[in-house]
Protein backbone atom coordinates (compact mmCIF):
# COMPACT_ATOMS: atom_id res chain seq x y z
CA UNK A 1 0.00 0.00 0.00
CA UNK A 2 1.38 3.38 -1.01
CA UNK A 3 2.03 5.57 2.05
CA UNK A 4 1.00 8.98 0.67
CA UNK A 5 -0.60 10.63 -2.33
CA UNK A 6 -3.74 8.52 -2.04
CA UNK A 7 -7.41 9.42 -1.84
CA UNK A 8 -8.78 7.33 1.01
CA UNK A 9 -12.40 6.64 2.01
CA UNK A 10 -12.88 5.58 5.64
CA UNK A 11 -16.30 4.48 6.83
CA UNK A 12 -17.09 5.12 10.47
CA UNK A 13 -14.50 7.87 10.21
CA UNK A 14 -16.04 10.27 12.70
CA UNK A 15 -14.84 8.62 15.90
CA UNK A 16 -12.70 5.90 17.44
CA UNK A 17 -10.35 3.90 15.25
CA UNK A 18 -11.79 5.40 12.05
CA UNK A 19 -11.14 8.97 13.16
CA UNK A 20 -7.66 8.11 14.45
CA UNK A 21 -6.71 6.47 11.14
CA UNK A 22 -8.19 9.37 9.18
CA UNK A 23 -6.04 11.88 11.05
CA UNK A 24 -2.86 9.83 10.74
CA UNK A 25 -3.30 9.14 7.02
CA UNK A 26 -4.15 12.79 6.42
CA UNK A 27 -1.06 13.90 8.31
CA UNK A 28 1.27 11.93 6.03
CA UNK A 29 -0.04 13.46 2.81
CA UNK A 30 -3.25 11.76 1.80
CA UNK A 31 -6.65 13.15 0.87
CA UNK A 32 -9.13 11.53 3.25
CA UNK A 33 -12.92 11.22 3.00
CA UNK A 34 -14.65 10.29 6.26
CA UNK A 35 -18.13 8.80 5.99
CA UNK A 36 -20.77 7.93 8.56
CA UNK A 37 -24.29 8.57 9.79
CA UNK A 38 -23.73 11.69 11.91
CA UNK A 39 -22.60 14.73 9.93
CA UNK A 40 -21.84 16.76 13.05
CA UNK A 41 -19.41 14.11 14.31
CA UNK A 42 -17.75 13.84 10.90
CA UNK A 43 -17.33 17.60 10.61
CA UNK A 44 -15.76 17.73 14.04
CA UNK A 45 -13.29 15.02 13.02
CA UNK A 46 -12.39 16.91 9.84
CA UNK A 47 -12.21 20.38 11.36
CA UNK A 48 -9.12 22.35 10.36
CA UNK A 49 -7.88 19.75 7.87
CA UNK A 50 -7.85 21.09 4.32
CA UNK A 51 -7.71 17.76 2.50
CA UNK A 52 -10.17 15.93 4.75
CA UNK A 53 -13.74 15.73 3.48
CA UNK A 54 -17.09 14.65 4.90
CA UNK A 55 -19.88 12.57 3.36
CA UNK A 56 -22.92 11.09 5.09
CA UNK A 57 -23.43 7.33 4.72
CA UNK A 58 -25.90 4.91 6.28
CA UNK A 59 -24.28 1.50 5.82
CA UNK A 60 -27.56 -0.22 6.77
CA UNK A 61 -29.22 0.99 3.55
CA UNK A 62 -28.51 -0.93 0.34
CA UNK A 63 -29.98 1.85 -1.81
CA UNK A 64 -28.14 4.45 0.26
CA UNK A 65 -24.80 2.70 -0.34
CA UNK A 66 -25.37 2.64 -4.09
CA UNK A 67 -26.21 6.35 -4.15
CA UNK A 68 -23.26 7.11 -1.88
CA UNK A 69 -20.85 5.33 -4.22
CA UNK A 70 -21.97 7.54 -7.10
CA UNK A 71 -21.64 10.61 -4.88
CA UNK A 72 -18.16 9.85 -3.60
CA UNK A 73 -16.78 8.98 -7.04
CA UNK A 74 -18.21 12.16 -8.54
CA UNK A 75 -16.65 14.27 -5.80
CA UNK A 76 -13.40 12.28 -5.54
CA UNK A 77 -12.63 10.49 -8.82
CA UNK A 78 -9.05 9.76 -7.68
CA UNK A 79 -10.32 7.51 -4.87
CA UNK A 80 -8.01 4.51 -4.69
CA UNK A 81 -8.22 3.22 -1.10
CA UNK A 82 -11.31 1.97 0.74
CA UNK A 83 -11.14 1.30 4.48
CA UNK A 84 -14.25 -0.58 5.64
CA UNK A 85 -14.25 0.38 9.31
CA UNK A 86 -17.86 1.15 10.29
CA UNK A 87 -19.32 -1.28 12.80
CA UNK A 88 -21.51 -1.76 15.84
CA UNK A 89 -21.08 -4.07 18.83
CA UNK A 90 -23.99 -5.09 21.07
CA UNK A 91 -24.33 -7.58 23.89
CA UNK A 92 -26.85 -10.37 23.33
CA UNK A 93 -28.00 -13.09 25.76
CA UNK A 94 -28.18 -16.57 24.28
CA UNK A 95 -29.95 -18.40 27.10
CA UNK A 96 -33.53 -17.38 26.29
CA UNK A 97 -35.74 -16.31 23.40
CA UNK A 98 -35.03 -12.68 22.57
CA UNK A 99 -35.76 -9.91 20.11
CA UNK A 100 -33.26 -10.39 17.27
CA UNK A 101 -33.17 -6.76 16.16
CA UNK A 102 -29.67 -6.24 17.58
CA UNK A 103 -28.37 -9.33 15.80
CA UNK A 104 -29.97 -8.28 12.52
CA UNK A 105 -28.61 -4.73 12.76
CA UNK A 106 -25.13 -6.06 13.52
CA UNK A 107 -25.17 -8.34 10.48
CA UNK A 108 -26.46 -5.56 8.24
CA UNK A 109 -23.88 -3.01 9.41
CA UNK A 110 -20.81 -5.17 9.99
CA UNK A 111 -21.16 -7.75 7.23
CA UNK A 112 -23.54 -6.60 4.50
CA UNK A 113 -22.31 -3.00 4.79
CA UNK A 114 -18.72 -3.62 3.71
CA UNK A 115 -19.77 -6.26 1.16
CA UNK A 116 -22.22 -3.83 -0.46
CA UNK A 117 -19.86 -0.84 -0.41
CA UNK A 118 -16.94 -2.82 -1.81
CA UNK A 119 -19.20 -4.18 -4.53
CA UNK A 120 -20.37 -0.68 -5.41
CA UNK A 121 -16.79 0.60 -5.73
CA UNK A 122 -14.95 -2.44 -7.10
CA UNK A 123 -15.10 -1.53 -10.81
CA UNK A 124 -13.66 1.89 -10.03
CA UNK A 125 -10.95 0.51 -7.75
CA UNK A 126 -9.94 -2.05 -10.39
CA UNK A 127 -9.21 0.86 -12.74
CA UNK A 128 -7.08 2.83 -10.25
CA UNK A 129 -3.33 2.62 -9.75
CA UNK A 130 -2.19 1.55 -6.26
CA UNK A 131 -5.73 0.51 -5.31
CA UNK A 132 -6.20 -1.02 -1.86
CA UNK A 133 -9.09 -2.35 0.22
CA UNK A 134 -8.63 -2.52 4.01
CA UNK A 135 -11.23 -4.48 5.97
CA UNK A 136 -11.29 -3.86 9.73
CA UNK A 137 -12.16 -7.04 11.58
CA UNK A 138 -11.32 -7.85 15.22
CA UNK A 139 -9.36 -10.18 17.46
CA UNK A 140 -12.82 -11.48 18.34
CA UNK A 141 -13.00 -13.07 14.89
CA UNK A 142 -10.48 -15.61 16.21
CA UNK A 143 -11.36 -15.97 19.91
CA UNK A 144 -14.91 -14.77 20.65
CA UNK A 145 -16.36 -12.72 23.46
CA UNK A 146 -19.33 -14.72 24.78
CA UNK A 147 -21.40 -11.60 25.45
CA UNK A 148 -21.29 -10.41 21.80
CA UNK A 149 -21.92 -13.49 19.66
CA UNK A 150 -23.21 -11.81 16.50
CA UNK A 151 -20.45 -9.22 16.50
CA UNK A 152 -17.85 -12.00 16.71
CA UNK A 153 -19.56 -13.89 13.91
CA UNK A 154 -19.65 -10.89 11.56
CA UNK A 155 -15.95 -10.23 12.12
CA UNK A 156 -15.10 -13.89 11.51
CA UNK A 157 -17.14 -13.70 8.30
CA UNK A 158 -15.34 -10.58 7.11
CA UNK A 159 -12.01 -12.26 7.86
CA UNK A 160 -12.99 -15.16 5.61
CA UNK A 161 -14.38 -12.80 2.97
CA UNK A 162 -11.11 -10.86 3.01
CA UNK A 163 -9.06 -14.02 2.47
CA UNK A 164 -11.17 -14.88 -0.58
CA UNK A 165 -11.07 -11.31 -1.87
CA UNK A 166 -7.27 -11.15 -1.54
CA UNK A 167 -6.92 -14.25 -3.72
CA UNK A 168 -9.53 -13.08 -6.25
CA UNK A 169 -7.98 -9.62 -6.66
CA UNK A 170 -4.31 -10.66 -6.54
CA UNK A 171 -2.23 -8.44 -8.80
CA UNK A 172 -5.15 -6.04 -9.31
CA UNK A 173 -6.17 -4.58 -5.93
CA UNK A 174 -4.22 -5.00 -2.69
CA UNK A 175 -6.39 -6.43 0.09
CA UNK A 176 -5.43 -5.93 3.75
CA UNK A 177 -7.07 -6.99 7.00
CA UNK A 178 -6.73 -4.87 10.13
CA UNK A 179 -7.69 -6.88 13.23
CA UNK A 180 -7.70 -4.74 16.40
CA UNK A 181 -7.66 -6.11 19.94
CA UNK A 182 -9.79 -4.43 22.62
CA UNK A 183 -9.06 -0.71 22.18
CA UNK A 184 -10.22 2.26 24.27
CA UNK A 185 -12.89 3.71 21.96
CA UNK A 186 -16.60 4.48 22.16
CA UNK A 187 -17.60 1.20 20.47
CA UNK A 188 -19.43 0.11 23.63
CA UNK A 189 -20.55 2.15 26.68
CA UNK A 190 -17.65 2.95 29.01
CA UNK A 191 -15.01 1.49 26.70
CA UNK A 192 -13.07 4.75 26.20
CA UNK A 193 -11.38 4.38 29.59
CA UNK A 194 -11.83 0.68 30.32
CA UNK A 195 -8.87 -0.80 32.25
CA UNK A 196 -6.84 -3.35 30.35
CA UNK A 197 -7.91 -2.08 26.93
CA UNK A 198 -5.22 -0.70 24.61
CA UNK A 199 -5.15 3.12 24.54
CA UNK A 200 -6.22 4.42 21.13
CA UNK A 201 -3.05 6.45 20.53
CA UNK A 202 -0.80 3.48 21.30
CA UNK A 203 -2.85 1.26 19.01
CA UNK A 204 -2.74 3.79 16.17
CA UNK A 205 1.02 4.34 16.55
CA UNK A 206 1.63 0.62 16.13
CA UNK A 207 -0.84 0.29 13.26
CA UNK A 208 0.73 3.12 11.27
CA UNK A 209 4.21 1.64 11.77
CA UNK A 210 2.90 -1.62 10.26
CA UNK A 211 1.28 0.22 7.35
CA UNK A 212 4.64 1.87 6.62
CA UNK A 213 6.34 -1.51 6.11
CA UNK A 214 7.12 -2.38 2.51
CA UNK A 215 5.55 -4.52 1.35
CA UNK A 216 2.55 -3.83 3.57
CA UNK A 217 1.62 -6.96 5.56
CA UNK A 218 -1.60 -8.61 4.37
CA UNK A 219 -2.74 -8.59 8.02
CA UNK A 220 -2.13 -5.56 10.24
CA UNK A 221 -1.76 -7.12 13.68
CA UNK A 222 -0.57 -5.12 16.67
CA UNK A 223 1.29 -7.16 19.25
CA UNK A 224 -1.67 -7.24 21.67
CA UNK A 225 -3.92 -9.08 19.21
CA UNK A 226 -1.49 -11.97 18.60
CA UNK A 227 -2.97 -13.66 21.70
CA UNK A 228 -6.24 -14.12 19.79
CA UNK A 229 -5.09 -14.30 16.17
CA UNK A 230 -2.76 -17.26 16.69
CA UNK A 231 -4.53 -19.06 19.55
CA UNK A 232 -5.90 -21.89 17.43
CA UNK A 233 -2.73 -22.35 15.36
CA UNK A 234 -0.67 -22.53 18.55
CA UNK A 235 -2.98 -25.12 20.15
CA UNK A 236 -4.22 -22.89 22.99
CA UNK A 237 -7.68 -21.88 21.78
CA UNK A 238 -9.63 -23.34 24.73
CA UNK A 239 -7.48 -21.63 27.36
CA UNK A 240 -7.50 -18.38 25.36
CA UNK A 241 -11.31 -18.44 25.25
CA UNK A 242 -11.53 -18.75 29.02
CA UNK A 243 -8.81 -16.18 29.68
CA UNK A 244 -10.22 -13.61 27.25
CA UNK A 245 -13.70 -13.77 28.73
CA UNK A 246 -12.41 -13.64 32.31
CA UNK A 247 -10.34 -10.56 31.45
CA UNK A 248 -13.35 -8.90 29.82
CA UNK A 249 -15.54 -9.58 32.84
CA UNK A 250 -12.93 -8.05 35.17
CA UNK A 251 -12.56 -5.00 32.92
CA UNK A 252 -16.32 -4.45 32.99
CA UNK A 253 -16.36 -4.89 36.76
CA UNK A 254 -18.46 -8.07 36.61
Amino acid sequence: MKASGNTILITGGGSGIGEALAHRFHDVGNTVVVAGRRRETLEKAAAGRENMHVLELDVESADGISAFADQVLTAHPALNILINNAGIMRSEPLDHVRDLSDAEATITTNLLGPIRLTNALIDHLMSQPDATIVNVTSGLAFVPLIATPTYNATKAAIHSYTVAMRAALKGKVEVIELAPPAVQTGLTPGQENRPGYLPLDEFTDEVMALFRQQPTPPEILVQRVHFQRFAEAEGRFDTALVELNERAARARGN
